[in-house]
């Protein structure tokens, strides 16, 4: 999947002209389909055009033919950082911006920053050079999208904890799908070319199942479909919006529907699931999104710390995944969900069906019930967090 948008040229030398980078984001659906490959061969491509470009990070796995198309290519050193007792190697920040060439190549988005580092994600540091000016081809799999972790635990048993906003990969100006028949892949596994022959036995035994890997691939092709979709909608919105002229609309014309989802925010560890699937659907409707807490509104402290915290991380959560989040007092939990839901134009509001402990002690076991005769003209859906089956 690709947009139309391509990434060359100059990042501006004024800075009071310059613009903000564009993002190209190579996706795949497992280590091993060529999306490293695909980002080197198309930034030699550019070189050749003339392009200033800079390596800012690239891990080689040991792979001999990607390694070999990083050849005339400048490389910024990483920085080295210590932690305990071992020395990492990142991506240095600070010497990029000081080269400030027109495009960087940053290997593996989805990583993890050692402890220490300036920001925590890989993802986080490239917003840095984007915001500078600075465009950016960089590479992520599948599995490491933020909404789709619970699908990605249900059809591999991991559960990914390097995780991607999926905002921020919407934010690219284009997303191109690199993709590689599961037997191709396969083969490649066999031969070495993605790991060595010990680690190799270990993935076929494991992540690399043929079984996996197809419904991976599925995944990622409806994903580039989807994405391709709603990149489609946004250009045509965008081009008939000039010739758009406002009016009064007469009482016989239908009002269009704009969907508004309400999450609601327990201290359940289910609740990372439920903020998930919200999130997702919203991305599908094109729909606002919130994700909203209750906490009493007398006597606070009846609320353990625990709970508290756990609440307030999944706010957070919701948060880094643009979603509004607010925290209402109520001692009525359903009462206070529905009213909010009324005043906002909810059409659909999201709950968990799990134990939700203190929760339950406090508002009451039968808040699911409630919420639903208090909110008989809004869609609630009721959300089982799926166990993989063994």
């Amino acid at each position: 999947m690709s947009s139309s948008t391509p990434i060359s040229g100059d990042s501006g030398s004024d800075p009071q002209s310059r613009r903000r980078g564009q993002l190209k984001v190579f996706l795949g659906y497992a280590a091993g389909v060529g999306k490293t490959y695909r980002m080197l061969e198309e930034v030699q491509h550019l070189k050749r055009q003339g392009n200033d470009i800079v390596v800012g990070y690239f891990e080689p796995h040991g792979r001999k033919d990607t390694i070999a198309k990083t050849v005339g290519l400048e490389m910024i050193p990483t920085s080295t950082i210590r932690y305990r007792t071992s020395t990492f190697q990142e991506m240095d920040i600070d010497a990029i911006l000081r080269r400030r060439p027109a495009i960087c190549v940053v290997d593996e988005l989805a990583h993890t920053n050692v402890p220490g580092s300036q920001r925590a994600k890989r993802w986080e540091d490239v917003q840095m050079l984007l915001d500078a000016g600075i465009n950016v081809m960089t590479n992520m799999n599948i599995q490491h999208l933020e909404s789709l972790n619970d699908q990605i635990y249900r059809i591999t048993g991991v559960r990914v904890r390097e995780t991607v906003p999926d905002w921020f990969v919407k934010s690219a100006a284009e997303v191109v799908m690199v993709d590689a028949t599961t037997g191709a892949l396969l083969n490649r596994l066999k031969r070495g070319d993605i790991y060595a022959p010990e680690k190799a036995q270990q993935a076929m035994e494991n992540f690399f199942k043929e079984s996996t890997l197809t419904a991976l691939r599925e995944l990622a092709m409806r994903q580039a479909a989807h994405e391709l979709e709603l990149r489609e909608i946004a250009s045509t919105s965008e081009e008939r919006r000039p010739q758009e002229e406002p009016s009064s609309a007469s009482p016989s014309s239908p009002k269009a529907t704009i969907d508004r989802i309400l999450i609601y925010v327990s201290a359940d560890s289910s609740t990372a699931m439920l903020i998930r699937r919200g999130r997702r659907m919203a991305d599908y409707l094109g729909a606002d999104c919130f994700a909203v807490s209750v906490v009493p509104l007398r006597d606070k402290g009846r609320l353990p710390t625990q709970d508290r915290n756990a609440m307030e991380k999944h706010l957070n959560f919701a948060r880094n995944l643009h979603i509004e989040a607010r925290i209402l007092e109520g001692d009525d939990a359903a009462e206070t969900i529905a009213d909010f839901a009324h005043r906002n134009q909810i059409t659909q509001i999201l709950l968990s069906r799990c134990d939700h402990s203190s929760w339950s002690r406090l508002f009451g076991s039968d808040l699911i019930p409630r919420v639903v005769q208090k909110a008989r003209d809004i869609r609630v859906i009721i959300v089982a967090e799926r166990k993989r089956p063994n």
